[in-house]
């Protein structure tokens, strides 16, 4: 029951990656750069892409089932790659996101939607992850905190139900391991809604450190988003948070808890989990 992971090397497929193998399950990864892997021994990397359908074909040689976080920036090949995903495995779970759902004409949501339809059309057995807020985006946030505690950027009062990447994976692993899941969009949160000037305050609170919120101009948070994104999504992220501002925050679901048996993480303890790259070891663990 070979698993193919493709994203594997990203923060959500590799925890898909390693919660199979601690389940016993093999595991094949398809990875553009091998030697950058941080993975198991025991799975097996094979060199490839997804916008090289010769690699990918190559990758699903007696795969049954693929875990796909799609990392291109437009869906131009999702009806290919989902037609080569059908031709070897049965089942497939895709790590889509709230935006696809969310009815925004936006760069986001147009190329999740995009895959999304494209699998729709196949004969996989699939399932979708949505979830809203990554936790993981806060690492954005990491040089600012390392340097001087002082977080910059816009839209502070916008809340987000962060989720822990390892929740994400729990999910993939329960609808790729089990069977109820076929047809199912799972609409997945943290388990509580956190202003991003929350989040900072949280994050200062875990590291034992002081730690603030800026607001500056959108100008100036655009110029320090293209630092990390193209500009079409930081536009996106932006237009995004100046829809949410002032609007009631999304409720968390309990959907994690519902398809694991097991609550969702805590913000606090995703800070916990990474404080080494917010240059930090947490208060009272030395």
């Amino acid at each position: 029951m070979t698993t193919l992971v493709i994203g594997a090397t990203g923060n959500v497929g590799r925890q898909v990656a390693v919660q199979l193998t601690e389940r016993g399950r093999p595991v094949r990864a398809l990875a553009r750069r091998p030697e950058k892997a941080d993975l198991p021994g025991s799975v097996e990397v094979i060199p490839g892409d997804l916008s090289d359908v010769d690699s990918l074909r190559t990758a699903l040689r007696g795969v049954e089932s693929v875990f796909l976080m799609w990392p291109l920036t437009s869906g131009d090949l999702a009806g290919a790659v989902a037609d080569t995903i059908a031709g070897s495995a049965g089942r497939l779970v895709l790590l889509s996101s709230a935006a696809a759902r969310s009815g925004s004409d936006d760069a986001i949501s147009r190329v999740h939607l995009a895959v999304e339809k494209a699998i729709e059309r196949t004969s996989l057995e699939w399932t979708f992850l949505q979830p809203h807020g990554f936790a993981t985006n806060t690492l954005n946030w990491a040089r600012q905190i390392r340097e001087d505690g002082v977080v910059r950027g816009a839209y502070g009062s916008v809340s987000s139900t962060l989720i822990h990447e390892a929740d994400m994976a729990a999910v993939a692993v329960a609808a790729l391991t089990s069977d109820g899941h076929v047809g199912a969009k799972y609409d997945l949160t943290g388990p509580a809604a956190l202003t991003q000037v929350e989040q900072v305050r949280v994050i200062g609170e875990v590291l034992g450190r002081e730690t603030r919120w800026e607001e500056v101009s959108r100008e100036v948070a655009r110029e320090l988003l293209l630092e990390r994104v193209p500009a079409k999504y930081a536009d996106a992220m932006l237009d995004a948070y100046a829809r949410l501002a002032g609007r009631e925050p999304d409720q968390p679901t309990a959907t994690v808890e519902e398809v694991t048996g097991v609550p969702a993480r805590t913000f606090a303890q995703w800070v916990a989990d990474h404080a080494a790259e917010f240059g930090s070891a947490v208060r009272g663990r030395g």
